[in-house]
């Protein structure tokens, strides 16, 4: 194995926790993608300056991985939700359409197992909740919360990473969880029902969709359940606003439906949903949920070809639920 050869094998297990850690600071999948690719492109030309004796090759890449994280937030700025940019609003209101760069799920087929222990302990972490609410920090805010209180790197290591002094990291960590506490970041991760149970939930109200029942799917709703959906400024919460807003879409979009089931951020269970049109459905909206004990507490649905390309969904399916080509759909 030549040199080279080997140090590909060195760095390539670390490509899904580098995705997963530009996914935090970027909010968007393909984003994280691009910058991963370009942090692996970076440390191969570097390779010959990479020293064991400073740092461990997972610092390393991490520094490098933050350099490219940073300059990309310089140019992109935060990808909010509308929750967390503008006041709730009527749910029969008029939709309008917010021009931002959004916050956008992260599928999970890019994700690997790896390690069960680490996946357990980071799952909340990449769940659209807290993604958000990472967007409400600077960039080193983030980077230094993500470091030390996600990743679990000391301060010195987390110094290292970002290019700085200790007390650098330590002041930005402490204004990033001072900040998170004033926009009020629910803990959903704690409540969680296991995997299964949050599945039989989603699937629930995927037979209530696919039956147009309003009633159904409020029953499977917490009672400050949340809606929003971007690119559309529009979100409300409660109960009654998000059956009156359901009854709206299936008198506005007809009741025939068929949906796929999809995952995101971590496990977040989701579908995307097809719409008939004429003699084939087509792609109408992706949307995933948040599920605690007491039910479905929020549903972030999108809208946006990026996402869906990112999820690689099929802009239209025939009546068997094939990929459709070509036709009405």
């Amino acid at each position: 194995m030549t040199g080279e050869e080997d140090f590909d094998r060195r760095i390539e297990p670390f490509r899904t926790e580098l995705l997963e850690y530009c996914y935090r600071m970027l909010g968007s999948a393909h984003d994280a993608e691009d910058l991963v690719q370009d942090t692996y492109l970076r440390a191969w030309r570097a390779r010959e300056q990479y020293d064991d004796t400073r740092s461990s090759l997972r610092t390393w890449l991490y520094r490098i991985a933050t350099n490219v994280c940073l300059t990309a937030l310089e140019v992109r700025g935060h990808r909010p939700l509308p929750s967390g940019l503008v006041a709730a609003s009527d749910p029969l209101g008029p939709l309008v359409r917010g021009e931002h760069a959004w916050l956008q799920p992260l599928p999970d087929a890019l994700l690997d197992a790896g390690d069960p222990a680490v996946a357990v302990i980071d799952r909340s972490s990449l769940r659209l909740a807290f993604a958000a609410a990472l967007q409400h920090l600077s960039a080193r805010q983030r980077g230094a919360l993500v470091l030390r209180d996600v990743l679990g790197f000391s301060a010195a290591e987390a110094a290292e990473v970002l290019g700085t002094t200790v007390v650098s990291v330590n002041s930005s960590l402490q204004r990033a969880r001072t900040r998170l506490k004033e926009v009020e970041v629910r803990q959903e991760g704690v409540s969680e029902p296991s995997a299964a149970e949050q599945r039989a939930w989603v699937e629930r109200y995927m037979r209530a969709f696919e039956l147009a029942d309003v009633e159904g799917l409020k029953r499977l709703l917490t009672e400050d359940v949340l809606m929003e959906m971007p690119p559309m400024l529009n979100w409300f919460s409660g109960r009654g606003n998000y059956g009156l807003f359901m009854e709206w879409v299936f008198e506005a979009a007809g009741k025939d439906w068929l949906l796929q089931e999809v995952a995101a951020n971590g496990g977040q269970p989701g579908f995307a949903a097809y719409q008939r049109v004429g003699g084939g459905y087509r792609l109408h909206t992706l949307q995933i949920f948040t599920v605690t004990a007491e039910g479905i507490s929020r549903n972030s649905v999108f809208q946006s070809p990026e996402v869906f390309a990112a999820f690689g969904l099929p802009a239209g399916l025939d009546a068997q639920g094939l990929p459709h080509v070509g036709g009405d759909a």
